[in-house]
């Protein structure tokens, strides 16, 4: 999701989703402990996408 695709989004709907990318990136680790992991970009593309929902979080906390 792009950067200005988030800024629409409400303080409480990124920290949704913040949440949301976290749980799922605690089962991509599980999955690459285990073997199962496939894709291991995936990590990278979460951890990338969990940093830019909270940089716009915290640019949004800052202007309220």
């Amino acid at each position: 999701m792009t950067a200005t695709e988030l800024r629409k989004l409400s303080l409480d709907e990124l920290d949704k989703r913040v949440r949301d990318a976290k749980r799922e990136l605690m089962d991509l680790r599980f999955q690459t402990v285990s073997g199962r992991l496939v894709n291991t970009s995936e990590l990278r593309r979460l951890r990338t996408d969990i940093a830019r929902m909270r940089t716009v979080a915290n640019e949004k906390g800052r202007k309220g």
